[in-house]
């Protein structure tokens, strides 16, 4: 299936139908006086999107709109992650006292403009439409970490933020016109084809990636290219940095398997990738993959203050985690690395929710804030950020000892030892700092300055579906990892 733009429109529906509710809700910002009930609008809007998803799942594969976006199981499955990723978002800023003293019409509008950027992003079928989207997610991303206008942190937070992703960009474009002038074409699938018959240009190809992957790395936070994620996370209102934990990552990483397995890759059968254009690029994500992981640990372990700069190190680290699933280069990496991304997703959030929770009753988000939580009234969000942290470590039976399990199996199947080594190894390094969450929330004794933690129904709701869909997910994950299995078969044509 090849369509056109006027017979696309019919496989489009979740994208334009956010598209039009962006403009909704800017127009319903200024005639409705009650500013609350345009975030449940958003919620809504959000929700009757993932339907529309999930009804294209059973639809034909193909390219739309003359070959710019495709329309395959991987992207969808990317979308539908990426809205859940903004449903979750939308309901904790609806319980978020930061969120309410905000304008909250523009909030809601610019979120659903970003979640739309970042739907595009997983199906973009050319370079032009990839760097587009991406652009798109990194302008509203800024003026989201930066929306708490009074906040200096937020605005010092907003405008590193700038200036990186303007640098990142930069170069990503750069790179991207050097692809273009050595394969003559934009499309993904044409790209394979021209390095597949001529692969002479080797070192300006590496060139290219290297400056193309300046951007990618950026959006994902991966080494050297994470400096803006300590700054933002902890500047930026915590639901925006959950937002952008997940929801920016997630659709990176979409971008970047499909720029990589259908571009700079070719299918060599039985399940294998073999690189195209005479490009080592294997080795090159290695070596960030290994780096970005240790590096965001080693980091985090100094952190005893903000724990949203904990948290914004340790997604740095499960970027490179993450990344394990590209250089194995087989189907067996790309399903581990879409199922990690998944459970990632849950035990992320809810991190990101109980610090919000405790935040929500104290004004803090430090780490003396969560001193003696089991016992001054958070003995539930206490428990549930005990499981979302042994989870992000990796401890059986939690989602993501599963997720880890198969990334480490792909990596050891393709015989990478060392790198699986490192992976194990910055996995144990991670129990240090999760543990010392852990042991403040229950061992330490609070000192009375701390406060009352109060858990309302809304977000006591949320909490309670991301904790047991943590749990369900590290004892019966067989759906799921199927349905991932199912995503791994990218559109080429």
């Amino acid at each position: 299936m090849d369509l056109g733009n006027f017979a696309s429109l019919s496989h489009s529906f979740p994208t334009l139908f956010l598209a039009f509710s962006v403009v909704a809700v800017f127009l319903l910002d200024l005639v409705i006086e009650k500013k609350e009930w345009l975030g449940d609008i958003a919620l809504l809007v959000v929700a009757i999107a993932i339907l529309g998803v999930v009804r294209l799942l059973s639809s034909e594969t193909g390219a739309l709109f003359h070959r710019s976006v495709v329309l395959d199981e991987f992207g969808l499955y990317f979308q539908l992650l990426v809205l859940l990723s903004a449903f979750a978002t939308i309901w904790m800023s609806l319980g978020s006292r930061e969120i309410r003293r905000l304008n909250q019409g523009e909030y809601w509008a610019i979120l659903l403009a970003s979640t739309l950027g970042m739907a595009f992003m997983a199906t973009s079928n050319n370079l032009l439409m990839g760097y587009l989207s991406l652009e798109f997610v990194s302008l509203t991303s800024y003026v989201l970490a930066g929306y708490s206008l009074h906040n200096r942190r937020a605005t010092e937070a907003s405008l590193k933020y700038l200036i990186y992703g303007g640098v990142a960009s930069g170069a990503m474009i750069y790179g991207m016109s050097w692809i273009y002038g050595l394969a003559g074409s934009l499309e993904f699938h044409a790209i394979q084809q021209a390095l597949l018959t001529n692969g002479e240009a080797a070192l300006p190809l590496y060139v290219a990636l290297v400056l193309t992957l300046a951007g990618l790395g950026f959006k994902i936070s991966a080494f050297p290219f994470h400096m803006w994620a300590p700054d933002v996370y902890q500047g930026a209102p915590i639901p925006v940095a959950a937002f952008l934990a997940v929801g920016s990552k997630t659709a990176a990483f979409a971008l970047m398997i499909r720029f990589f397995f259908t571009a700079m890759a070719a299918p060599a059968g039985g399940g294998a990738y073999e690189m195209v254009g005479g490009v080592d690029w294997r080795t090159l994500l290695l070596v960030v993959s290994a780096l970005t992981m240790t590096y965001g640990n080693l980091a985090a372990l100094n952190q005893t203050g903000s724990v949203k700069r904990l948290l914004a190190y340790s997604g740095i680290a499960h970027a490179g985690y993450a990344l394990m699933g590209f250089v194995v280069l087989t189907d067996d990496g790309l399903r581990a690395m879409i199922f990690y991304l998944t459970v990632y997703y849950l035990m992320n959030i809810g991190a990101f929710l109980v610090v919000m929770m405790v935040a929500n009753s104290t004004g803090r988000e430090d780490l003396a804030s969560f001193r003696g939580l089991a016992w001054r009234g958070g003995a539930v969000p206490a428990v549930a950020m005990a499981i979302f942290l042994f989870s992000l470590t990796g401890l059986p039976p939690f989602a993501g000892f599963i997720g880890k399990f198969y990334l480490f199996a792909a990596v050891v199947k393709q015989e990478l030892y060392l790198l699986a080594l490192i992976g194990v190894a910055n996995s144990v390094v991670s129990l240090f700092y999760y543990a010392r969450i852990v042991r403040v929330m229950f061992l330490d004794q609070p000192e009375g300055g701390e406060g009352v933690v109060e858990v309302d129904w809304h977000n006591g709701v949320l909490l309670g579906l991301l904790t047991i869909g943590t749990v369900v997910l590290g004892i019966f994950w067989g759906p799921l990892f199927d349905f991932a299995d199912r995503s791994t078969r990218l559109f080429i044509g």
